[in-house]
């Protein structure tokens, strides 16, 4: 039975008087830093000296310094570096600065499981994983909810770890929409499968397969565009807001026996096998090393890939449509509106 922890199960009085620092300031790190400062806690920010971050964490008023200085003022430290600069960030910055009972943080559990962080025994490990960008936790924030989150220990030395972790939710607003208990490698895992099988790689792949089966049957691309691409947010929301059944119950009754019926001839039984051929190499960590493997290489089949995928006709006809559709700017819609009240005769 799944367990989720809300407002009144966490006490942000545990982290008063104790600083937070955020190793990184990117987008969590900003968006969780302002939020965790509104709730009254003591924030401070670690960033390359004279970086645009730093630049970015001194206009916002936090207090900046250099990775090591944070860690050795911080009772919580929160590492929101990209991932590929987990490991190198905190063996040169981190590790040797670090006191007995420190809590280390993290928002996805990736470089605990895969042996790039290894800490040590006299720290507790957590885990704080918003289930929304960095700008949706701060402006859900502002709007008095906030985003849901995973919650997990890794390592508990004080016996206090979980009441770090429940104040941090709280801390940036996640406790009011709910914190769902997991653990560390169930985290990475699923975020991993969800990232590549669906949400990023299925739909991108999915999109580009149906433009370019219209666009090669002669249909004209700006056509395919619309169909395949940008009506995709229109569904989205109404998934987002209800469910799939939502979304059912909102589209026609044509293309509701589209999608329930001929549709899965084309999402088929062997999608899932390989969903779950993709799902092993997660799990044995392979897809893991692989990308690491990949990381120290300088990322040379990521860079190709962003290449190759820039110059695909659905970039070059989506680019001109948005064109197309940007709203004019004020100026441009008043005279719109003078020009049309004058050919009316109105004033």
């Amino acid at each position: 039975m799944v367990k989720i922890y809300y407002d009144e199960d966490a006490d942000l009085k545990f982290m008063k008087g104790k600083t937070v620092a955020f190793i990184g300031y990117g987008s969590q790190g900003r968006h969780q830093a302002l939020n965790m400062r509104d709730s009254g806690l003591h924030v401070i920010i670690a960033e390359v000296p004279d970086s645009k971050a730093w630049k970015k964490a001194k206009a916002d008023g936090f207090e900046v310094m250099t990775a090591d200085k944070a860690t050795g003022k911080a009772s919580l430290v929160i590492i929101v570096v990209p991932d590929e600069l987990h490991e190198d960030v905190y063996r040169n910055y981190i590790h040797d600065n670090l006191k007995e009972g420190t809590t280390i943080g993290v928002s996805h559990a990736y470089s605990l499981i895969y042996g790039l962080i290894k800490p040590p025994d006299c720290v507790d490990v957590v885990m704080i994983a918003p289930k929304a960008p960095g700008p949706t936790v701060r402006r859900t924030y502002e709007e008095g909810f906030g985003v849901p989150a995973c919650i997990a220990v890794y390592q508990d030395c004080t016996g206090h770890a979980l009441k770090t972790a429940l104040a941090w939710g709280k801390a940036i607003g996640s406790t009011r929409a709910g914190v769902i208990v997991t653990t560390f490698k169930e985290e990475v895992e699923t975020d991993h499968f969800g990232e590549v099988a669906v949400l990023c790689g299925g739909v991108a792949e999915l999109i580009k397969a149906g433009f370019e089966t219209l666009v090669e049957a002669g249909y004209q691309p700006e056509v395919a565009y619309f169909e395949c691409l940008n009506e995709l947010k229109l569904i989205v929301d109404l998934i987002y807001d209800g469910g799939l059944e939502n979304m059912w119950d909102a589209v026609s009754n044509t293309a509701e026996y589209g999608g329930r019926v001929p549709g899965k001839t084309v999402i088929t039984p062997k999608v899932k096998e390989n969903m779950k051929k993709l799902l092993n190499r997660i799990q044995t960590g392979e897809h893991a090393r692989e990308w690491i493997l990949e990381q120290k290489a300088g990322m040379p089949v990521l860079n190709r890939m962003r290449e190759m995928e820039k110059k695909h006709q659905i970039e070059e006809v989506g680019a001109k449509l948005r064109g197309m559709m940007r709203k004019p700017t004020k100026s441009k819609a008043k005279t719109k509106t003078k020009a049309k009240a004058k050919k009316s005769g109105k004033k």
